[in-house]
């Protein structure tokens, strides 16, 4: 799985197979993938359990137990963070693919999010990114034309 943010393009609602045109082992076979795509609503904090269950859908059978259940909680933190934050639309793609997972979620608005150290008296406020930092494989930001994508990846196999 490439390990670049992507974007762009025209936004389609729903899991579907995509073909990747990459090789899956070099000897002429395609990969192929799945994707969701979802365009989330100003401020629609509706979309965050709507994202986890059609994430859990996608990935019924993907990766070691547990693996989707990470999956699930790291897009909502993320859904959520772009949802609260910019008071914009914004764009959730997820890419399951042979080698793992992608998720990101592109918004419209510049601000580069960070991790912070979650404050006792806080709540539950301060805590998304940073669990986002121990429990992906990898992440990140991805600056756009306007606005950014903030995304993870997971490995299937992963313990």
């Amino acid at each position: 799985m490439k390990r670049q943010a992507r974007g762009g393009g025209p936004i389609g609602i729903g899991a579907f197979p995509t073909d990747t045109g990459e090789r899956a082992d070099g000897a002429g076979e395609t990969a192929s993938t799945c994707r969701l795509r979802r365009r989330l609503g100003r401020a629609d904090l509706r979309a965050v359990p709507e994202a986890r269950k059609e994430l859990r859908e996608l990935l019924q059978d993907w990766g070691r137990p547990g693996r989707s259940e990470i999956a699930e909680l790291l897009t909502s933190e993320l859904v959520t963070n772009a949802l609260v934050h910019t008071d914009r639309d914004a764009v959730l793609t997820a890419t399951v693919g042979p080698d793992g997972l992608r998720v990101e979620v592109r918004d419209f608005v510049a601000g580069r999010p960070r991790p912070r150290v979650p404050n006792a008296d806080d709540g539950t406020h301060g805590r998304g990114l940073v669990l986002v930092q121990s429990l992906a494989d990898a992440w990140g930001v991805q600056p756009h034309g306007v606005g950014k994508a903030v995304w993870f990846e997971l490995d299937a196999e992963a313990a």
